[in-house]
């Protein structure tokens, strides 16, 4: 059986949060491979300690992708301040192929736009993949599973950050399916007892109120902020209001484009025209959303650039949608071409997190080598891109972890899913199944 089919049957997908299929990027033959673990959100340190932990498992599966699409070469995307995981990752190097393309503490170079111009500059084209320049990307976390894969160890458990307002700050192993109030119990409880919960990130995770829900393939962590935090009370806020607000109070002054990431390496997006969408109601949306479509809603705009608060990602994200619905795809004329002070106009991520009021609660997130032990898991049946997979067993069938329980039909995009503990399954409907231990 080849490196494909053992990810395939492993179920393994991005683990930084796309969560696309990885059997597909172990289909191509490229150049460079290029390993993601940048980690720029704020406050999430799990790339940080599954380098400084599971080192040799990281650089195995780099090596088995780079024997797999026939790379010349792979960087290896890290921060230089995290200079710990750089000399752990780097005294598992054999091969002389592997090389360490050290970053910025900056927002958001985790991208992988950016992580693919730092590496090899070159710039993938608008709408485009990294394949197209002959790179194919994964998270270090992507790489451990591919690693578990070889020896036919397939995805059932997430490694998770969970940080913020909790007793004990740490990182360690989840069952997938696991609900977030087992998380929080894990690390010791809420400090304080009304909050939120940002689940993969501040910026471009999402905002939830409910504890009940649960951990997929693509969870990093989750951050737990008071619920009368800045950043929730933000959040909160109905979509009409920050529209309207946008509408009457922005006054173009462009910061939002000039600190736009996307912007500075040359592509078309420009959000400070986007927001001329939220004036031009009844024409010229189709004109303005357009310098939506190459956003990567990294949220730095709202929550960093703009001078009056307002909300030109959303706009964006609003911009996009309108472009879907309406069948209008933006084809960008001018070359792209990275804008010569991008440089000067890097975010340093502890600026932003200043911005935020979040510098409080940066802590460091040891390792725990013991893992929440849940009664019950609820195995969603999407965890990523492509289509949902289908359940392959029944209420009142047993179960052991790693059993196969959702299987994706022949010719669709997707990835198998397992059980994640051993147990009796005890409810099983197109959306989930649920096991109970």
């Amino acid at each position: 059986m080849n490196l494909e089919e053992k990810i395939f049957n492993a179920g393994v997908v991005g683990a930084g949060g796309a969560g696309f299929p990885t059997h597909i990027k172990a289909k191509s033959k490229v150049e460079f491979v290029l390993v993601n673990g940048a980690e720029c959100e704020p406050l999430i340190h799990k790339d940080y300690e599954i380098m400084l932990n599971f080192a040799p498992d990281i650089v195995k599966g780099v090596d088995a992708m780079i024997k797999q699409t026939n790379a010349k070469r792979a960087y290896f995307g890290i921060k230089s301040k995290n200079a710990n995981a750089i000399d752990t990752v780097e005294k598992c190097f054999s091969n002389g192929k592997i090389e360490m393309c050290q970053l910025g503490d900056f927002y958001p170079s985790g991208d992988e736009y950016e992580l693919v111009y730092a590496a090899t500059k070159r710039l993938i084209p608008p709408h485009g993949l990294p394949l197209d320049v002959g790179c194919v990307v994964n998270n270090v976390e992507t790489f451990y599973n591919i690693a578990r894969a070889i020896e036919d160890k397939p995805v059932t458990q997430k490694f998770v950050c969970v940080t913020g307002a909790v007793k004990k700050p740490q990182t360690f192993f989840v069952p997938i399916g696991t609900s977030i109030s087992e998380l929080i119990k894990h690390a010791g409880g809420a400090t304080v007892s009304d909050y939120g919960i940002f689940v993969s990130g501040i910026l471009m995770g999402k905002l939830t109120f409910d504890p009940a829900e649960v951990v997929t393939k693509t969870t990093a962590g989750i951050i737990v902020l008071p619920r009368d935090h800045y950043l929730i009370k933000r959040q909160e806020r109905p979509v009409q209001d920050m529209n309207r607000i946008g509408k009457s109070a922005c006054d173009q002054c462009s910061y939002c484009t000039e600190f736009c990431p996307r912007y500075l390496l040359g592509y078309d997006v420009q959000p400070h025209k986007v927001m001329r969408s939220l004036v031009f109601t009844t024409s010229g949306e189709a004109v303005w959303n357009q310098y939506a479509d190459l956003c990567c809603s990294c949220g730095l705009c709202s929550l960093y650039a703009c001078p009056e608060d307002l909300y030109p990602r959303e706009a964006c994200d609003q911009g996009k949608v309108y472009l879907k619905n309406a069948g209008i795809k933006f084809e960008q004329t001018k070359p792209v071409r990275v804008h010569p002070v991008k440089e000067g106009r890097r975010v340093p991520l502890k600026m932003l997190m200043k911005k935020i009021d979040l510098l409080n609660y940066d802590s460091h997130t040891p390792f725990n080598k013991i893992s929440p032990v849940p009664v019950e898991v609820k195995i969603l049946m999407k965890q990523h891109t492509g289509v949902p997979v289908k359940p392959t067993v029944r209420a009142g069938d047993a179960v052991n972890e790693g059993d196969l329980v959702g299987d994706i039909e022949t010719g669709k995009l997707g990835a198998r899913i397992h059980a994640s503990i051993s147990g009796r399954v005890t409810q099983v409907n197109d959306e989930f199944v649920l096991i109970n231990r």
